[in-house]
């Protein structure tokens, strides 16, 4: 992929400033300041690396011959490129604050008839999770060998696991998920019909049912935090950044 086609936006590296400056207020000693940053952390955070799952898909999809995600600034990074305002920022942005659930916020269309085979169809599709459980761990890896101040670390441990379940929730078969495009291009032609049928509204009702019934939102929960502690994650960090990141559950 040329270099000139990749050209991080304004946007994304004001998102990265956001994170130094949550990652910042973290290491002020007042408890409005950890608090503050705790949330700009994982907020700007978790838009970094939704731009980063999408750019994901698009880089692997360039490479496979679909020219068209650089005319339709896919490699630049800008989340407004890979998001509706609603439905990919706000809505996912509001159920991350209020339930902690990383629900996928972003989408690139690619155009398939111009990837050069299936496997490259399959690639593209995983590229997106894989980028998340890339980024838990190398954040898993900053917090065990770099030993940042406490408020910090549990910042980024709580950003780690939510790569983690962000990975286990794009990576299941589900039509309108990850893990469902990348077997797709596998399946039997009825099979593919069926998924494009169901492909709008399969998520939502997934989605619903994580956050009606406490037992499948917490198998996931259990699901990832074994695979964080796999990866070398530190779960009780992960738990005191998630109650600083939504403290007013306990007030």
């Amino acid at each position: 992929m040329k270099r000139s086609a990749v050209r991080p936006s304004p946007l994304f590296l004001g998102l990265l400033a956001a994170v130094v400056a949550g990652a910042a207020l973290t290491l002020v000693e007042s408890d409005v300041a950890i608090k503050s940053g705790t949330i700009l952390f994982v907020l700007a955070g978790w838009a970094v690396t939704l731009c980063l799952h999408e750019f994901g898909h698009a880089a692997v999809a360039y490479k496979g011959g679909d020219f068209s995600v650089r005319d339709k600034g896919y490699l630049t990074l800008d989340i407004r490129r890979y998001t509706d305002p609603v439905l990919s920022i706000v809505l996912p942005l509001v159920l991350l604050v209020m339930g902690g659930i990383p629900l996928p916020g972003g989408a690139v269309w690619i155009n398939h008839h111009a990837l050069r085979n299936k496997r490259i169809e399959s690639l593209v599709s995983l590229a997106g999770p894989i980028s998340n459980l890339v980024i838990g761990v190398l954040l898993a890896f900053v917090v065990a060998f770099t030993s940042p101040p406490a408020a910090l670390a549990n910042a980024i441990s709580y950003l780690a696991l939510l790569q983690v379940f962000a990975f286990l929730l794009n990576i299941l078969p589900v039509p309108g998920l990850d893990g469902w495009g990348a077997i797709e291009p596998f399946l039997p032609y009825e099979a593919q019909r069926f998924g494009a049928k169901v492909r709008p509204w399969a998520p939502l009702v997934l989605f619903a049912l994580l956050i009606a019934f406490s037992e499948v939102s917490g198998t996931f929960f259990r699901l990832s935090l074994d695979l964080f502690r796999l990866i070398g994650g530190d779960p009780y960090s992960a738990f005191v950044g998630s109650e600083t990141f939504m403290f007013w559950r306990s007030i």
